[in-house]
């Protein structure tokens, strides 16, 4: 009876770690194959707060964004 309870725990436990990485490592492919912003929508945010973005400004706010989706 014990024994039973505790592999049920243990299975949960494990099923929960695995479905936890499981998850982790889908989103991160999916944001890496579906960024989402890119260079148009960095360009449109610029230009509404009223600066002309040249595209060195747009490769940096570029890799800014990618640096913390890694």
């Amino acid at each position: 009876m014990l024994q039973d309870i505790l592999l049920l725990l243990v299975g949960l436990i494990a099923g929960g770690v695995a479905g936890f990485f499981i998850a982790r490592n889908y989103m991160k492919k999916f944001i890496k194959q579906n960024p989402p912003i890119n260079e148009q929508m960095i360009k449109a945010m610029m230009m509404q707060m009223g600066r002309t973005p040249s595209q060195k400004q747009v490769n940096q706010m570029m890799k800014q964004m990618t640096k913390y989706m890694d």
